[in-house]
């Protein structure tokens, strides 16, 4: 198993060009079950979730060949099936319930793992489904669900949910009727689904808003497109410069995906200069200052970027609280990040931290997806070596982070 030793201390400088989305690059791919034919896509990352979802396609009937521009290809024969044993790594695999329903008209699906950062449930997939028409059970671990053809309606999500505006945006493309999406995430991997989608032929108005409208058609085509940048690995590489004191042009990522991350680091003291609309720079200051901040959906500020910035608050001037309302087990770093001197005080959703004038090189562990980068982070600004442990939580969803890490000027050694 691989972790990384992080020698701390320097300061990062130079450019780097963000990788493409993991989180809209899974339900591209899922959204090619839609389409008999050939897919291309480009700008797909490479990282674990991507060869799960590849393993998980060529399961269904969908060989795919992850090069640069990666090809998903339909075979002749398909199983309207996601098997535990490829789903239980990543709950992301739930993505293919609403393509695999509309297009075959049946889908078993199991349960997702994935992350254990709390309760992700799929109620609001299968309640929106069975609106649809779809008839759902739940047996031995696995969702059965069956559907001739669906039929457009009215849904309102109760809460906003990525993945649960993904997999009904994707099966109200083949439904018959409208499919009117209330309180639908805005995130822009919602919107780039949808301009895929559009590409292969769907109907779909308001992707980005929190009102989706989309038109059943009789058939989709295969069709081209490349992924949009990471955000989140915009923002964790932004945090990086900020914690180190460091300067960092990021390229390749439109600045306004991590708007209200660029103003908290504002706010608490760097200077962020942005030329276009992919291009832009992070300089940290020699300390950042306290500042709070709440998690909330796309466009506040993302709940995966919380552990990176709480990272560099654990060495700001001051007392910061951060609340999270996205999930309620989201503060497993924390003890870890005490384990390098953070001063951190947790009680039920909302952290205090108050931020100490230097972080110290020890063991750590990383315990989700988000979890690892922020450690990676603090080892950064930390005195001597830091281990950061169970970095295969890091490589399911950045591409080469520590590489790019070390040509920003950081000591990082992976060790197997």
């Amino acid at each position: 198993m691989d972790k990384l030793i992080i020698q701390g201390g320097a300061k990062l400088k130079g450019s780097v060009k963000i990788s493409g989305a993991k989180n809209a690059a899974l339900p591209c791919m899922a959204a090619a079950i839609l389409a008999e034919g050939k897919h291309t896509l480009h700008r797909l990352p490479h990282v674990a979730d991507i060869k799960t979802m590849a393993k998980l396609l060529d399961y269904i009937g969908i060989s795919v060949s992850l090069d640069h521009a990666s090809t998903l290809n339909h075979s002749k024969e398909y199983k309207a099936e996601a098997p535990y044993d490829i789903v239980k790594t990543m709950r992301a695999s739930s993505l293919v319930l609403g393509p695999m329903l509309a297009r075959f008209g049946s889908a078993r699906v199991s349960l997702p793992g994935g992350c254990a950062i709390g309760a992700r449930p799929l109620n609001l997939h299968l309640k929106a489904l069975e609106a649809m028409g779809a008839k759902i059970n739940l047996e031995e671990g696995y969702i059965n669900a069956e559907a001739k053809r669906l039929k457009g309606a009215m849904i309102h999500f109760d809460n906003t949910t990525v993945t649960g505006t993904e997999n009904i945006m994707m099966a109200a493309t083949l439904a018959d009727g409208t499919t009117v999406l209330e309180n639908a995430a805005r995130e822009p991997e919602v919107e780039d689904l949808a301009n895929y989608l559009i590409k292969m032929g769907a109907h779909i108005e308001g992707a980005g808003t929190d009102r989706i409208t989309i038109e059943g058609v009789k058939e989709l085509r295969p069709a081209d497109h490349t992924i949009i940048a990471d955000r989140i690995e915009a923002g964790t590489i932004a945090c990086a410069a900020a914690i180190t004191g460091g300067k960092i042009t990021i390229e390749d990522c439109d600045p306004k995906f991590i708007e209200a991350l660029l103003l908290k680091l504002q706010e608490a003291g760097c200077t962020c200069d942005i030329e276009n609309t992919s291009r832009f720079t992070v300089h940290g200051p020699r300390r950042l200052k306290a500042v709070d901040v709440t998690t909330a959906p796309y466009p506040g500020f993302a709940t995966d970027l919380q552990a990176q910035f709480m990272a560099c608050m654990t060495v700001a001037d001051g007392t910061s609280v951060i609340a999270e309302t996205i999930f309620e087990n989201r503060f497993m770093h924390t003890q870890e990040l005490v384990r390098l001197g953070a001063d951190i005080k947790v009680d039920g959703r909302t952290a205090i931290i108050k931020g100490v004038d230097k972080l110290i090189g020890a063991q750590v562990m990383a315990t989700d997806l988000r979890a690892s980068a922020s450690l990676v982070i603090a080892g950064l600004a930390a005195n001597g070596q830091t281990e950061v442990q169970r970095i295969y939580h890091l490589d399911r969803g950045y591409e080469g982070l520590d590489k790019k890490l070390v040509e920003l000027g950081a000591e990082i050694q992976r060790v197997h």
